[in-house]
């Protein structure tokens, strides 16, 4: 019995099969972690999608912002952010595309494990907050997702204000500074607000901004589990491992043991062709 964990699939859908063989994963003794954006930009979101479904309690996901573009798509319809043409209108125009987009909703923003020492998130949790306050917000967005304002919800979470947290923060603005945090965060500014501009290494972000986890934080006993920066690749270190190692843009894909001590968890990683796939 293990437990690994995956970055980002982005559709790779190929890639993720293979990846799977080479750590030899057992879906009926282990346990895979996937750090969000199962789909869009590679070029097979729908059969990523279908196998991670069908890995059935075996595997455990959590949002990351492009999957949250697809909720977007196929529950908000007519919204600035969903357009016909797109690739992934296939996903809804599916025979099964109901279930999977019913299975995506209910997925979690943030999971816990308490014993593993380990919090599973696509971007990364806000400095400021502890454990229980950042599970206690994202149950806050979880259950707009997973109710009847769904739709509210998916039409107003996109945008980069607020900046700044705040306690007394109400409405579409709270749920979309909890979103983009848990989905899109990179760099903090000197004040904390967030830099949802800076996409490449910290380096080429504004002057005094670090990356979220570089900030001192309150969850010194557990580890941060993510994805969402490719730019940096595969890394770890103060209190988070990386996994966005880039297979969509014709990097690699990566995973990695959770369940054994750090000094024996040896990355694994394949040579992705997704980019290549994209351009022919």
């Amino acid at each position: 019995m293990a437990i690994y964990a995956i970055g980002d699939l982005q559709g790779c859908y190929e890639e993720f099969k293979r990846l799977l063989d080479t750590i030899g994963f057992d879906p009926s003794s282990d346990t895979l972690w996937l750090t969000g954006d199962l789909v869009n930009r590679g070029p097979h979101s729908l059969a990523t999608l279908r196998l991670v479904h069908g890995l059935g309690d075996s595997v455990v996901t959590v949002l990351g912002n492009h999957d949250l573009h697809l909720l977007a798509m196929a529950l908000a319809p007519g919204s600035s952010r969903t357009r016909k043409s797109h690739p992934l209108q296939r996903i809804a125009r599916a025979s099964d595309g109901d279930e999977l987009i019913e299975w995506l909703r209910s997925r979690p923003l943030l999971h816990v494990d308490r014993a593993l020492k380990k919090a599973l998130v696509h971007a990364g949790i806000l400095p400021r907050w502890s454990m229980k306050k950042a599970q206690r917000l994202a149950a806050e967005v979880e259950s707009a997702l997973r109710g009847d304002k769904a739709e509210t919800l998916l039409r107003g979470i996109y945008g980069n204000k607020p900046a700044l947290w705040r306690n007394d923060l109400k409405g579409i603005a709270r749920l979309r500074y909890i979103t983009n945090v848990f989905t899109r965060m990179r760099m903090l500014t000197l004040r904390g607000g967030l830099d949802l501009k800076t996409k490449g290494l910290p380096a080429s972000g504004p002057m005094h901004s670090k990356p979220w986890f570089a900030v001192p934080h309150k969850r010194k006993d557990t580890e941060g589990v993510v994805g969402h920066w490719s730019a940096l690749g595969y890394f770890r270190g103060n209190g988070v491992v990386g996994l966005d190692s880039g297979c969509v843009w014709g990097r690699c894909l990566t995973a990695i043991r959770l369940d054994c001590d750090e000094n024996e968890a040896v990355p694994v990683s394949i040579e992705c062709d997704a980019l290549k796939a994209l351009r022919q």
